[in-house]
């Protein structure tokens, strides 16, 4: 591979990961504005609209649908959240009277311990307590991020909703201006990488949604076996974790089951870590056949760039490193890498 390849693809990796990031809405707003691209059409073809009209209509309709499904899931949400906050001094008072019988049983026991026992434990309980204290501190800070954060998810907000508009108007004019930058023989090779990249794309988000809803089914099955309230927005907030790879759905499913074992409904308890186990598991064995399906790329080179896409660069780089591997096997199909090894 010559000085000028390397350059180039040095150059490109540095441009998707800006794209990931600063350039994130706008990455988001080209998605949908190439799903929208068949309803623009329709219109244009069957109501004899101009582009302008045709795409501000489709685009308007993404919009009231996106906000409307926020607006149900905002109201499920709230509603779930205050029945919850009714039963907290319930949940609030059964911890305290399990808290209050671990302290007399603990006192009992502290004073029967000798010396040499009662100095261990107040080193254990000396460094449980940082431990604690530690993470009230990390919870702190995460909940002041977030709330800090909800300023700038209005703009990223506002700015993908704009895009989107910018998108769907200009979309039959980019790709033209795209290959313009190349030379005229190398045109043809650009346009097959960019049809490639297009149908690899977009089946990698496919099994994304996927994955997704097999997780949300799987869960909602689970918490009705264990006959456990609110299944539907639970299951959503496991779906949500899941994606993220820092969290996951132990991020979830462990703290409860752990709670409930404390307080003595084990079976319950038990029953969550079963089903985080079982998601774990299953997403695992699932996720590099129906990623290297639908993007054409083989399972163990899926998995081989989740694991380290997300090691290079976190979250971001359980996207980026399929990404960096679609780009280019759709590049080698076009013709633009040939590497040989010659002995």
């Amino acid at each position: 591979m010559s000085i000028k390849a390397l350059v180039m693809l040095a150059v490109g990796l540095l441009l998707l990961y800006l794209l990931f990031t600063v350039g994130a809405p706008f990455l988001l707003a080209l998605v949908v504005a190439i799903f929208m691209e068949p309803l623009t059409k329709l219109f244009i073809r069957k109501f004899r609209m101009n582009r302008l009209i045709a795409s501000t209509i489709s685009s308007t309709l993404f919009t009231i649908i996106l906000l409307g499904l926020m607006g149900l899931l905002g109201v499920k949400i709230v509603t779930e959240l205050i029945a919850f906050a009714q039963r907290v001094p319930n949940y609030v008072g059964d911890a305290n009277s399990y808290v209050t019988q671990l302290m007399d049983e603990a006192e009992t026991l502290y004073n029967h311990l000798s010396p040499d026992a009662v100095a261990q434990v107040e080193k254990w309980l000396t460094g449980l307590g940082n431990t604690v204290t530690g993470m009230v501190k990390t919870l702190s800070s995460a909940v002041i991020s977030f709330a800090s954060g909800i300023p700038g998810m209005f703009i990223f907000f506002i700015v993908f909703l704009v895009a989107v508009y910018m998108f769907g108007y200009s979309l039959n004019t980019m790709k033209a201006s795209v290959l313009s930058l190349f030379e005229e023989k190398s045109r043809s090779q650009v346009n097959q990488v960019l049809d490639n990249l297009k149908g690899s794309i977009f089946g990698f988000l496919r099994s994304q949604i996927i994955l997704s809803a097999l997780t949300y089914a799987i869960s909602i099955v689970g918490l009705l076996i264990l006959d456990i309230k609110y299944p539907l927005a639970i299951a959503l907030l496991i779906v949500v974790v899941d994606i993220m790879p820092i969290l996951g759905t132990g991020s979830v499913l462990v703290p409860w089951g752990t709670y409930l074992l404390l307080t003595g409904d084990v079976p319950t308890g038990i029953g969550l870590y079963v089903l985080f186990l079982f998601i774990t598991v299953f997403r695992r064995i699932i996720e590099p056949k129906i990623l290297g399906d639908a993007v054409g790329i083989g399972s163990l080179a899926a998995l081989i760039s989740l694991y380290v896409g997300f090691k290079l660069v976190g979250v971001i780089g359980v996207f980026l490193g399929p990404l960096v591997i679609i780009i280019y096997m759709a590049a080698r199909k076009a013709g633009l890498f040939k590497i040989s090894i010659k002995l």
